[in-house]
């Protein structure tokens, strides 16, 4: 199997939709995936995911599944801090923020590993609740897709195989702790060091190994060749300062 994960369009958050420019994206996504076509769509029903991913699911002839434990705004209780903002208090992820990009990379907090959590400068936080909560809903998602999650041993059983071509679209906040959870790689790392920019695709495999197990390999992060080919810009959410 072949998963792809696809952040939304450029957004208007209130009321949520896309931009122009994130219509304009998403279709030239669609062209993209119409290549090599998908078997199963699945979208955040936030509706700004959904017109992402109307496009492709029009030029394949395909029905949007849509999924409310992928909605951003249930992530954001569980990884965002109010903090000031130039007029006013604002919400940020955890990953925008200074202190916590500092905690998240002290020495003793990598070397918990996947129990990172259990450190005392996390305390009363709500960031495990949420990986968890995202991790129950992920690994029932994959398994019902064939994969069964194998947390032990960090990889996948092959309950029921297939070449299938699936893509889920949905957001950064919830995509950055959704990819560290499948990949079982420590939030503080991924959230970190990792990101994704507006209708960025990142393709997983999911082969069998010799073993008989599937350890997922991303093969590609957040690719936007798609904009390039339609002649739009390639800057990372839209900051034009930072051309790629």
């Amino acid at each position: 199997m072949l998963f792809f994960f696809v952040r939304h369009g450029h957004p208007i958050y209130i009321p949520d939709s896309l931009t122009e420019l994130g219509h304009k994206q998403a279709e030239a996504l669609s062209h993209r995936f119409a290549l090599h076509g998908l078997d199963r769509i699945y979208a955040s029903s936030h509706i700004r995911a959904i017109q992402t991913a109307e496009p492709t699911a029009r030029l394949l002839g395909k029905e949007i599944v849509t999924l409310d434990w992928a909605r951003e705004d249930i992530a954001t209780e569980e990884f965002m801090h109010l903090r000031p903002g130039p007029d006013r208090m604002h919400h940020y992820w955890c990953f925008q923020l200074d202190d916590y990009i500092e905690l998240f990379h002290r020495s003793d907090v990598r070397s918990m590993g996947m129990d990172w959590w259990r450190h005392p400068v996390f305390e009363g936080e709500k960031f495990h609740a949420g990986l968890e909560r995202i991790r129950t809903e992920a690994d029932a998602f994959f398994e019902a897709l064939g994969y069964k999650h194998d947390l032990e041993n960090a990889c996948y059983i092959p309950v029921s195989p297939s070449e299938e071509r699936v893509a889920l679209f949905a957001h950064q906040g919830f995509g950055l702790a959704f990819l560290s959870v499948v990949m079982d790689i420590p939030y503080p790392i991924f959230c970190t060091e990792f990101d994704h920019s507006y209708t960025g695709v990142t393709a997983i495999e999911f082969k069998v190994s010799g073993s008989g197990v599937v350890y997922p390999k991303i093969l590609q992060l957040s690719n936007d060749s798609h904009l390039f080919k339609a002649d739009l810009s390639t800057a990372y959410c839209n900051n034009q300062k930072l051309m790629i």
